[in-house]
């Protein structure tokens, strides 16, 4: 159906929009938000892929940052069914049919895959294929598409190992309690470089069905949901998105896919 947003209209813009606090935007991520979508856990420092496409976003509805206030929700709560506490969250949530039974999603900002990580030592380092991988040990975040991606994409014998949060799991993986970790490729590429220097990136996971995508969270049935949903679609025509892409995610090219 087409959104009445689709020229962001009168009705889309700070003062007509039923924000949760009037005249404000309520913004959520996680705690922490790692990079290269946030930078130095602070979201309102507008760095990152993920807090600049926010800040557009606001900005196209006609709120200056000064009207942009954040909160910080965890990633399953956020997706989990019940009123929310922010007007829409930005934090790598893939667009599955499963949960828009739970909440609302604008269409997407970024086109994902998902990666494999392993200490460059690790037997799955060298790894071409998804057989390579079937009897290595993997984990991921609990609730995310990564973990789905293991069950359904490389099937290990072994049954995958569910983390709280990415943190957990890049302990587990630098104390050698897994010997793969799935994340998004960008993620893959931030851990790999900055993060655990003795890891690298076995490669990315074909696409299955769908190609994965990272949309905004809202309120099921939120009445903002065709304005924020304009918002994101005219960002992507006019380009802004592609260059905040470029800026924030360039490094995210030549990773093999494993077939």
């Amino acid at each position: 159906p087409a959104t009445p947003a689709a020229t962001a209209g009168p009705d889309c813009l700070k003062g007509k929009l039923p924000t949760r606090t009037p005249g404000k935007l309520t913004v959520a991520t996680d705690d922490p938000a790692y990079e290269p979508w946030f930078v130095g856990n602070k979201p309102e420092n507008g760095e990152g892929f993920e807090a600049a496409v926010a800040y557009a976003v606001a900005e196209k509805l006609g709120y200056a940052r000064a009207d942009v206030t954040w909160t910080r929700v965890k990633f399953d709560v956020a997706i989990a069914p019940g009123p929310k506490e922010f007007d829409f969250d930005i934090n790598q949530f893939s667009i599955t049919e499963e949960r828009k039974s739970a909440v609302d999603f604008t269409g997407p900002y970024y086109l994902v895959r998902q990666a494999v990580i392993a200490k460059k030592s690790a037997k799955i380092a060298g790894s071409a294929s998804l057989a390579d991988l079937r009897d290595a040990k993997l984990g991921a975040q609990v609730g995310t598409t990564s973990y789905q991606a293991i069950t359904d994409v490389i099937k290990p014998k072994a049954k995958p190992q569910v983390y709280n949060s990415n943190d957990d799991a890049k302990k587990a993986l630098q104390n050698g309690q897994i010997d793969g970790l799935v994340v998004d490729l960008p993620t893959a590429f931030f851990i790999t470089g900055a993060e655990i220097t003795d890891a690298t990136v076995v490669g990315q996971l074909p696409q299955v069905g769908t190609p994965e995508a990272f949309g905004l969270v809202l309120d099921r049935n939120s009445p903002l949901t065709p304005c924020v949903t304009g918002a994101v679609g005219q960002l992507t025509a006019d380009g802004t998105i592609k260059k905040l892409e470029q800026k924030w995610l360039a490094q995210v090219a030549g990773a093999s896919e494993l077939k």
